[in-house]
């Protein structure tokens, strides 16, 4: 990044952006319930450099949308705020190497807040940036994308960046009333049982590497959400897996549960110590990219052997050789997060529920929550 600063060349530099066109201060769009606009529809060979967004709510609402070379699918869709690595659509200032906020009332819901991507979206034939509102009200959005020409065509090795959005409300654990790092919870998880049973944060086809995720919890049980490892599968199934972790919080480059900070790499950019049991943590792999040739699937058990009920949502990013299609989100109703009533007590509304597969249970699990049921009594 910095050796190439000295470098000069022949690219031209362009920006999409809701300034008003009047030369008035107006300087923002608004796009009303069930609308999707253009904000950007650029020409290639390019890239986008940098994207810069600022609204004051609808951060599950709205989608992020891009769409590469006249494609028939896009290869970026994900609730507006979550892409930024902000989940639950709360705000709060954090900064990494790819990806920071700005705002300020940190850790609220729905409060105005400075997003910023700079992850390098290369292209070849044109590149499509949409955002589309499913709010029920209208959505007032300021916004930059922030362009590059390229002199030649881009060479065959040339990623497209992707992100994909995820979610469980509840994940189907087998056993939620355990509490974490209990005898009762330390059950074999391995094989084909974790392939089928872990959450899945990306499944993809096609040739390209995995640069890193968020994943945000929505803690209902109240302890430790984590002890789950990260299993990442390259090119097919096999056991042991080809990447295998130790916990959740290690996968994410920190220990002993998250901490409160944030990182150019991995951290909390949203911490649960402040906003009363919600949290995001990101990992960035840089340096360490997971590249595969013909598929992956990266997976983490929720709780050891995935035997909590939480909610669970997540963004994966990586690069693939050509523009592939993504996950589909779920409905609005079932992106909005779980909220908590005056005397803090989670309301499971029905409406938001997006309720993943229920784990498949072992017998070793069936006598677990026997066991701790006894203990109980």
């Amino acid at each position: 990044m910095l050796q190439n600063l000295p470098h000069i060349n022949h690219r031209r530099t362009g920006r999409f952006s809701s300034w008003n066109t009047t030369g008035r201060n107006r300087d923002n769009w608004v796009i009303q319930p069930g609308d999707t606009s253009v904000l950007a529809d650029i020409q290639g060979p390019a890239q986008i450099t940098h994207i810069w967004m600022t609204q004051q709510k609808h951060y599950r609402e709205c989608l992020l949308k891009i769409t590469y070379d006249n494609a028939d699918y896009p290869s970026v869709l994900a609730p507006l705020g979550d892409f930024f690595c902000l989940g639950h659509g709360i705000v709060n200032s954090f900064q990494s190497l790819l990806f920071s906020a700005s705002a300020n009332h940190n850790n609220q819901f729905n409060k105005g807040c400075a997003l910023n991507c700079y992850a390098p979206m290369p292209f070849r034939e044109r590149c499509v940036v949409e955002l589309i509102n499913q709010a029920d009200e209208p959505h007032t959005q300021f916004f930059y994308i922030d362009y590059e020409t390229l002199e030649e065509p881009l060479p065959d090795t040339t990623g497209y960046f992707h992100a994909e959005f995820r979610r469980t409300n509840p994940f189907g654990g087998w056993g939620h009333e355990i509490k974490v790092n209990t005898p009762e919870s330390d059950v074999v998880n391995s094989g084909e049982l974790a392939w089928r049973n872990n959450y899945v944060i990306l499944e993809t086809e096609g040739r390209g590497h995995y640069i890193g995720c968020n994943l945000s919890v929505t803690n209902f049980q109240g302890t430790w959400w984590g002890e789950g490892d990260d299993m990442i599968w390259v090119d097919g199934y096999k056991w042991p897996p080809d990447i295998h972790g130790t916990g959740s919080e290690d996968y994410l480059n920190q220990a002993w549960q998250m901490q409160d900070n944030a990182f150019l790499r991995n951290g909390s950019s949203i911490h649960e110590s402040n906003t009363n049991g919600y949290q995001t943590s990101y990992v960035l792999h840089i340096e360490n990219p997971v590249r595969f040739q013909q598929e992956i699937k990266v997976t983490i058990e929720h709780g050891h052997g995935n035997h909590l009920a939480n909610e669970m949502s997540s963004v994966s990013y990586w690069y693939a050789d050509e523009p592939c299609p993504v996950a589909d989100p779920p409905p609005v109703n079932q992106r909005l997060p779980v909220l908590r009533d005056n005397q803090g007590n989670w309301l499971y509304d029905e409406e938001r529920k997006c309720p993943g597969s229920a784990v498949e249970r072992t017998d070793e699990m069936e006598e677990m929550k026997r066991q701790w049921k006894n203990k109980q009594t």
